[in-house]
């Protein structure tokens, strides 16, 4: 087969068969007109295509030779079309000449195989090299795809990556050349760095140095966080990273004078760096120039640069404007956030005489800028008056670059839209009137969720249907056009869920409007469940619903965002009511079987949350709440000896536990311990303080750590009527309620079973009636494997410890229930949060001597 780059070839008469005489080094010429040109060869385009691409005209005069052949021959190559381009001269006689113009087609790709990566980049290889079927193949083509995919996969650390790539013709009886392609890519392994060496550093340490490469490592058996990896991209990073070290340290100066990468024979690569350090350098004179808005002082105050200080020019550009933090505290921020968007702000060094620089802060503070239009595109189900609310720029007010951004986290934590692709567009800037249109683009995501489950637990099956519209319009609620399949668009918020099995029943309704009234940023929030719980009959294996225990809760609360100390404090208060009604119910649980008890309570919190931007996966910020649930002192009315009670209590309790009293004592017993507790709690009295603190922070990139402090203390206002048997803490595990109706939280603590972690008292005895006091600190490590708005999917480390007690008297917050693991969580809109980790417990549970080893969890819909 004939190459792709073909030689060009011009075959001509001689010079004497012509007649024609030429001058040394002046060739020259005699005119022709043409009478015929022809075409040969192998092409699927037209004799007259081609003879149009040439340039040359039948009848048209060229000189022979002359530069209109050689032209012709440039722009039929220039056309990318075609190879082995040749121009003959047939005939010559009187004055005329017939050409013939010799070439063929170039091949196109018939078929791509591509191999040494995973199908998954196939298409992203063939985009980025335009390998697509049909493409003329041409030597630049396939030395292009070679150098590119060497260089990409050096850049990502496999640096000794080859790229094959093998031409083969596809022998047919098509009228025009097909070739299949090869690309054979062998990656090899990720290059480690086996060591970094810095000549010419006298200042500085090595270790200083390396310290401030913070994505190129050198190999390390301890390394944990940073792999000693080759990144091309992170390498030059670091190359820019360790001249700031020497900036920061007053060697303004400093440069890398060269670097060079060795390969070792045991396929490590070890890294030379040559820097000159220069002189060290302090601040002089610091003048600004230009600014009337803002006092010297105050300038001097945000700028953190002091006359006399050892020269730092990384603290001098964030003090001028620090691109690491868009709501940073520096001069930049201080004009944008007050109005003045058109502002530049630029350091210039005056002088730098006997090592001392004197600066000139130069400000241009532009004209004062307004929001003129401010719009919102993309909401297609979201009416506008949800958004427009969560606006912190409005149409006539002064520009504020952190109101755009508290205006971008605003509408991210409504959930209603994908936090990654959430857009401010600033359109129709104006500096000579001092306006700006401000255009917040948004994708709405699915924000209404579905939880059907099913499973054999507490034996038998056990179903779950659960409904939650988070975009919810009840006002359309009777608009039969509206439902789409349901009324939604206004943000409120609609849950629905049964739960069910032979043994008990769960039924729940929630609902909220985060705008009561639609002023104020007021919550409204009401819940109503009901629930029952059947007895096991063991003489027929089935439930007993004659003998049942159930709950009937309603709860009415309101939350308002503060504006003291900051807008992001919210107070809440909530009323609940629960009904426990036992119809023939003995457990272990309660000592009365029939009965009742009434909870009525107020609870008041206090939160504050500032983390940013996706509520999924936040990247910073904390988020604090601290809960008080109270109920009535009824014992201070009431008129009931508790303490009378409580003594009778102990007394029947002992008469009980004798294994020498007779059956029937032991039965009277029994009732009236049932009599007098229930006299105790039906109605009860109690106080519960809830805290807990999360905190978020962007080790590098999207490498998030979470720390977690959670406590827990349930307390009665009459030692003598004790702590109740509900409400209590439960802990372990993945979490999640179970079918435990007696108002117990499940707190999670991975590595062990749930709700396996119960008190052990000073004799060292353990019960199953749940913690009056808890404790639990985590530490979560995060990374995200996708945050597109179909799935956002992250990958997550812990390490974490519990404790549950039931008196101050036996509490040690150090003596925990410690555990590690790993997990991965799924976000699906139309799902919520799904996930699974796999969790190793260090410490034995109660009552046992071995660690509890290793446990598997599940979750499905629990918090982020």
């Amino acid at each position: 087969m004939k190459t792709y780059l073909p030689n060009i070839f011009i075959l001509l008469f001689s010079l004497a068969t012509l007649g024609v005489n030429a001058q040394i080094g002046k060739p020259t010429g005699e005119k022709y007109t043409i009478s015929e040109i022809t075409v040969s060869g192998s092409s699927s385009f037209s004799e007259q295509t081609i003879v149009t691409y040439s340039g040359l005209r039948k009848g048209s005069e060229i000189l022979i030779p002359g530069d209109e052949i050689s032209e012709a021959i440039k722009k039929l190559w220039k056309s990318g079309l075609f190879s082995d381009i040749e121009i003959y001269i047939k005939d010559v006689h009187d004055g005329v000449a017939s050409l013939e113009i010799h070439l063929y087609d170039l091949p196109e790709l018939s078929d791509l195989k591509i191999t040494g990566v995973k199908k998954g980049k196939f298409e992203e290889i063939i985009e980025e090299n335009n390998l697509n079927e049909g493409v003329k193949v041409t030597e630049n083509l396939i030395t292009t795809t070679k150098n590119y995919l060497e260089s990409k996969y050096r850049k990502e650390g496999f640096y000794t990556t080859k790229v094959n790539v093998n031409v083969i013709p596809v022998n047919d009886t098509l009228d025009k050349p097909y070739v299949n392609m090869v690309v054979a890519i062998d990656k090899g392994e990720k290059v480690k760095i086996k060591d970094i060496n810095f000549i010419g550093n006298e200042v500085l340490s090595d270790r200083t140095l390396l310290g401030s490469m913070k994505n190129t490592k050198e190999k390390m058996f301890v390394r944990v966080w940073k792999r000693s990896k080759f990144i091309e991209d992170d390498y030059k990073t670091d190359l820019v990273s360790v001249i700031d070290t020497y900036k920061e340290n007053g060697y303004r100066d400093a440069r890398i004078v060269s670097d060079s990468i060795f390969v070792n024979n045991d396929k490590t690569i070890s890294i030379n760096i040559n820097v000159e350090e220069g002189e060290q350098y302090t601040f002089g004179e610091i003048d600004f120039i230009g600014n009337t808005v803002y006092t010297d002082q105050y300038l001097n105050a945000i700028l953190r640069v002091r006359k006399g200080d050892t020269y730092n020019g990384v603290l001098l550009e964030k003090g001028i404007a620090d691109e690491t933090r868009p709501d940073g505290q520096d001069i930049t921020n201080l004009y944008q956030n007050n109005g003045y968007l058109f502002s530049t702000i630029n350091s210039v060094e005056t002088n730098a005489d006997g090592r001392v620089i004197d600066m000139e802060i130069r400000i241009s503070e532009g004209k004062p800028v307004h929001f003129n239009e401010v719009s919102v595109v993309g909401n297609d189900k979201t009416n506008d008056h949800v958004i427009y609310r969560e606006l912190r720029t409005r149409p006539g007010e002064l520009y504020s670059k952190e109101n755009v951004v508290r205006t971008v986290r605003e509408l991210s934590q409504l959930g209603f839209f994908d936090a990654e692709q959430l857009t401010p567009n600033f359109n129709n800037p104006n500096p000579n009137e001092g306006t700006i249109d401000m255009e917040y683009e948004v994708v709405e995501t699915g924000s209404s969720q579905i939880e059907l489950q099913g499973g054999y637990g507490g034996g038998g099956f056990i179903g779950t249907l659960g409904l939650s519209f988070n975009n919810f319009s009840l006002r359309n609620l009777f608009n039969l056009e509206s439902y789409k399949p349901l009324p939604m668009g206004d943000g409120q918020k609609l849950s629905l869920r049964l739960q069910a099995s032979q043994f008990y029943r769960t039924y729940s309704f929630s609902f909220s409007e985060p705008w009561m009234g639609g002023k104020k940023p007021v919550q409204f929030s009401t819940s109503i469940s009901y629930s029952n719980q059947f007895l096991y009959d063991s003489s027929t294996g089935e439930a007993d619903t004659d003998r049942r225990f159930n709950i009937l809760g309603v709860t009415v609360g309101l939350a308002k965002r503060l504006s003291v100390p900051d807008d992001f404090f919210t107070l809440s208060q909530a009323v609940s009511f629960q009904h426990y009604n036992l119809k023939n119910y003995s457990t272990g649980l309660f000592t009365f079987a029939d009965g009742y008890s009434n909870s009525l309570a107020y609870t008041i919190g206090l939160t504050r949350n500032n983390t940013w931007n996706d509520p999924v996966f936040p990247l910073g910020g904390s988020n604090f709440s601290v809960s008080a649930k109270l109920s009535l002192p009824y014992s201070l009315w009431n008129g009931v000896d508790y303490e009378a009670l409580e003594i009778e209590r102990s007394e029947e309790e002992a008469i009980y536990n004798d294994p020498d009293a007779s059956a029937a004592a032991q039965n009277s017993a029994y009732t009236r311990m049932g009599e007098i507790d229930q006299e105790r709690f039906n109605w009860l009295e109690f106080y519960k303080v809830k805290f807990k603190g999360e905190w978020y922070t962007s080790i590098i990139g999207k490498l998030v750590l979470k720390p977690t402090i959670e406590l827990g203390y349930l307390g009665a206002y009459n030692q003598a009527r004790g702590v109740i048997p509900f409400e209590r803490f439960y802990l372990g595990g993945d979490g999640l309620g179970s079918y435990s109706l007696d108002g117990r939280e499940a707190i999670a603590l991975r590595g062990y079973p749930n709700q396996s972690i119960q008190p052990v008292d000073t004799n060292g005895n353990t019960t199953d009636d749940g913690a009056a006091i808890y404790n639990k600190f985590s530490l979560e490590l995060r990374y995200p494997i996708t945050l597109a708005a179909s799935a956002k999917i992250y990958a997550l480390t812990f390490v974490e410890g519990g404790a549950a007690f039931n008196t101050f008297r036996d509490y040690n917050p150090f003596q925990l229930k410690r555990s590690a693991g790993v997990g991965l969580r799924v976000f699906m809109p139309a799902f919520g949060l799904l996930g699974i980790d796999f969790g190793y417990g260090f410490d034995p549970l109660p009552g046992q001597t071995e660690p509890n080893g290793w446990e598997t969890h599940f979750i499905i819909g629990q918090q982020f």
